[in-house]
């Protein structure tokens, strides 16, 4: 069992930043990949960003790339997503995911989820 444990969402202006943690703890040695979806109101959860575990390698959704940046401490098992340039579509409730064999970036590959963290962003 893997548990992941959200923190750092809030409420900001548009162009602010705001950057969110994901602790993992139980078996994160079985980790392969772990990543940030989010789920706006009436919408389906969407991918945002995945990182490999050990080596580091990045992927994001196109609505993100180039204000979001995703980054890991292996030695805390721990999860960052950093958010700049945020803007009123980015809010949704965001998850931390953790894949045991894929990139986190498929919601059927996701085999833990976090309870999600609330971002949101006025205008």
């Amino acid at each position: 069992q893997v548990q992941l444990v959200e923190s750092g969402g809030g409420l900001v202006q548009a162009g602010g930043s705001l950057r969110l943690s994901c602790a993992a703890s139980g078996r994160t040695y079985s980790i392969y990949a772990m990543g940030w979806f989010r789920q706006a109101p009436g919408k389906e959860r969407e991918f945002v960003a995945g990182i490999r575990w050990s080596a580091g390698s990045t992927d994001y959704a196109d609505s993100v790339k180039g204000r979001f940046t995703i980054s890991r401490d292996n030695g805390k098992n721990t999860a960052y997503l950093q958010m700049n340039s945020l803007k009123p579509e980015d809010t949704a409730v965001y998850y931390c995911a953790a894949d045991l064999n894929g990139p986190a970036r498929y919601i059927n590959g996701v085999d833990y989820w976090g309870k999600g963290t609330l971002v949101t962003v006025s205008s």
